[in-house]
């Protein structure tokens, strides 16, 4: 008689703390109880701990049965309902996923995309911006492994090498471009909130030039911009100051756009005299285009909307990896705990590690893509 398959386990943790060695070894006993050990931990920590970072994977390893170890700096950690911004200390997750052959890379100047992985489950990256091209990398992934989705995001810390690193167990504390992970049987589900609302009407590209806007629906793309613009309520014009950003649809299969059904991009620039406005992104002629108000009422009924329905589609998680920007947090909804709040009045006390990032990776259509100012999360059943 076939044995059945073992259990598969999560738990994580947020500590506040300065290095402390015994309250590193109390943490990976608590989760190894929890757990069993792990496959997989991932961790989180803020750059004043990078001088003891071997040592903290180490005991990660020792005493909480880690067997593999991949993370990054942070400024804030995310977890169960909680959020900390500006603070030392470390969010980490302990995954055990029984039998999965999970893999973990270093990504460096010699890093070639494994191209043997089963065409399921999905990737966490977690990169340097100093040094990771992500939207080639994403790039590449969507080409190798089409479908397959990459959540995940860039490292913040501070703006040197000395307070931007991702690490990994057998490399240590690395000056790479990066590291990932591929759970290659878990079901990956996943919320990628851009914390828009489309305004105005959606329009098709009628002229471009690498970055920049021409036409718009046959009219000159900062006039429409303009005319948007007005049309709002005079409350929505007030908000609107600086937080218009351009929707580029990410598929042309759609009879009617709603939210969510755009690539989010910031506007750069316009200029009135050229009727040109320059984006964040590389549009085509042919693609559909609706502008979009970035606010905390928007963000916040996006990533409740789409948590509810991925709840009732699929129901609870074993766990949820968390990345969110870091120009979200208090700074935008002026409480604290507001994604890890819904997050958890959604799903409930599942296990949820994470942090504050300088971008985030994640699907929009099936494609891989790195965005800002969103919520990423990796929802794990």
């Amino acid at each position: 008689m076939t044995a059945p398959p073992a259990p598969r386990r999560a738990a994580s943790r947020v500590r506040l703390t300065q290095w402390d060695e015994a309250v590193v070894t109390e943490t990976a006993r608590q989760l190894r109880e929890e757990t069993g050990g792990a496959t997989l931990a991932l961790a989180f920590v803020s750059p004043d701990w990078r001088p003891h970072l071997k040592e903290f994977m180490e005991i990660l390893q020792v005493d909480g049965h880690a067997r593999q170890v991949i993370g990054c700096s942070a400024d804030g950690f995310i977890g169960t309902g909680q959020e900390d911004e500006d603070v030392s200390g470390f969010s980490v997750m302990f995954l055990n996923l029984a039998e999965e052959e999970v893999g973990t890379w270093v990504i460096d100047e010699h890093f070639q995309i494994p191209r043997d992985r089963p065409a399921t489950g999905g990737w966490l990256v977690l990169g340097n911006p100093l040094r990771l091209n992500a939207a080639a990398l994403l790039e590449d992934m969507n080409r190798i492994y089409p479908g397959v989705p990459v959540y995940g995001g860039l490292a913040t810390g501070g703006w040197d090498s000395d307070t931007l690193f991702t690490f990994q167990h057998e490399a240590g504390v690395i000056d790479s471009a990066g590291v990932a992970v591929h759970l290659p049987v878990t079901v990956i589900q996943g919320i990628v909130s851009q914390g828009c609302q489309p305004i105005g009407e959606p329009y098709t590209i009628t002229q471009v030039d690498k970055d920049v806007v021409l036409g718009v629906g046959g009219r000159r793309a900062y006039d429409v911009l303009v005319e948007t613009f007005e049309n709002l309520p005079e409350d929505d014009q007030k908000v609107a100051r600086g937080n218009i950003m351009a929707g580029l649809a990410a598929s042309e299969y759609r009879e009617d756009f709603q939210r969510g059904d755009f690539l989010v991009r910031n506007i750069i620039g316009g200029d009135p005299k050229t009727g040109a406005l320059k984006i964040g992104a590389i549009p085509r002629v042919g693609q559909t285009i609706q502008f979009q108000l970035r606010e905390k009422d928007a963000a916040d009924e996006d990533l409740c909307l789409r948590s509810e329905a991925l709840r009732v589609r699929e129901g609870v998680p074993l766990a949820m990896v968390c990345f969110s920007c870091g120009g979200r947090g208090q700074g935008l909804f002026g409480i604290p705990n507001h994604d890890a709040g819904i997050l958890e009045d959604t799903f409930g006390p599942v296990p949820v590690a994470g942090f504050f990032c300088n971008g985030e990776f994640g699907p929009v259509a099936g494609v891989n893509f790195l965005h800002g100012y969103t919520a990423s999360v990796a929802v794990i059943y």
